[in-house]
């Protein structure tokens, strides 16, 4: 299977040993960040830092005209990654014998919503999710997909990875986070996704709901988990709260909004790229899931996109939903953390794979050569070495 890592530009640059480095590892191409949201990284092999603060969500490169006299645009870097940084790792990667392909973050992007409130997904409690850009707004929309077909298209690329292109919720790594106090499972989680913004109210409104109905409702399904009663998991549990009518209409507003923006997104994208050029979203099988991996249907996402990339550290069976799709040609990639300090267990890839493999997937995806110690990037090579 062909393996790719995840890269960040300023694990590259500054670095002359860095794309051979990741070169050496095995893997035949890197998934390199153009659009990334704010972070703190660590960079244990650089010759100049250790510490990377990415201030706030930020392309990786010169952006262009398409965006003049708009109200939402994206953010250029700070001195964590200057000019065209990514273009300068790229450059770097491709010498180094590796083909690059786009990593894009999309729907999360807290700086979007400390400028622009309105612009966020705002929960049944009237809060405002600054990280979460709600996808039904039309403003919205259009930002994301001209930002997914400026960030994933850039010169040399052979394909993109698509990242939080969905619904984004509650679950967030925010700075000194302080929500697990209160389990909320997937049920909860859902609710507290849910969006009462005014395109989402109206969208309710044309599902057939009463908007303030439905949040007192989600407020008054909520309260026993404040109590820390248990969450009665899963989908179940979200049409025990609302019942099994609201339940089955939000979730319909919600996946025809996500379900049209990938569509516009990937089209976007295709209609700026090369002949050949990959298109992949990161996806969960669940299609009421929110974050990162936003969920998707399987059968539909496949007939958007070229593949999928699967959180696969946990176990690999979210690959078999996509696998069971009828597409011959998708592409499967199993995405594993082999950062040991971040859960990750590269001692156990090579097995990990094969049980990915047999599962339906076609690729790996190694989440993250620049984060990862020496250690792990040594079980890493060994792993591959494997193949």
């Amino acid at each position: 299977m062909k393996a790719s890592a995840f890269v960040y530009p300023w694990d590259v640059n500054g670095d002359p040993d860095a794309a051979r480095r990741i070169a050496a590892l095995g893997v035949e191409q890197v998934t390199l960040a153009s659009a990334y949201h704010s972070t703190r990284a660590l960079t244990p092999r650089h010759p100049r830092h250790r510490i990377v603060t990415a201030g706030h969500a930020a392309v990786l490169y010169p952006t262009d005209e398409r965006w003049a006299g708009r109200g939402l645009r994206p953010y250029t870097a700070g001195a964590w990654a200057p000019g065209d940084a990514y273009g300068e790792a790229a450059a770097a990667l491709t010498e180094a014998g590796l083909d690059v392909h786009t990593w894009v973050v999309l729907a999360h992007n807290s700086r979007l919503g400390a400028d622009h409130p309105d612009t966020s997904v705002v929960n049944a409690y009237g809060d405002h999710y600054p990280w979460a850009p709600c996808i039904a707004q039309p403003a919205t929309r259009a930002y994301l997909v001209d930002l997914a077909a400026e960030a994933a298209v850039r010169p040399g690329a052979r394909g993109t990875e698509l990242e939080s292109l969905g619904w984004y919720g509650l679950t967030h790594l925010h700075a000194h986070d302080k929500t697990g106090a209160i389990a909320l499972g997937d049920a909860g989680q859902y609710l507290m996704a849910l969006c009462f913004c005014p395109s989402c109210r109206a969208g309710y409104g044309g599902q057939g709901l009463d908007p303030d109905e439905l949040a007192a409702a989600v407020r008054a399904a909520l309260e026993p988990l404040w109590r820390g009663e248990q969450d009665h998991g899963g989908w179940v549990g979200v049409e025990k709260a609302l019942g099994d009518e609201k339940a089955a209409l939000t979730r319909a507003w919600r996946e025809e909004t996500a379900r049209t923006l990938q569509e516009a997104a990937v089209t976007a994208v295709r209609d700026a790229a090369p002949d050949g050029f990959q298109v992949m979203l990161h996806a969960d099988p669940v299609s009421y899931h929110v974050g990162a991996n936003p969920g998707v249907d399987p059968a539909h996402i496949l007939s958007v996109a070229d593949g999928v990339v699967v959180p696969c550290t946990g176990g690999a069976g979210l690959l078999t939903p996509f696998a069971e799709v009828d597409r011959p040609g998708a592409v499967l990639a199993a995405n594993f953390v082999v950062v040991s300090g971040m859960g990750g267990r590269p001692g156990t890839l090579a097995a990990d794979a094969e049980r990915a493999a047999g599962l339906g997937a076609t690729e790996l995806r190694l989440y993250h050569a620049g984060l990862a110690s020496d250690g792990d990037l040594d079980a890493v090579r060994d792993a591959l070495a494997r193949r």
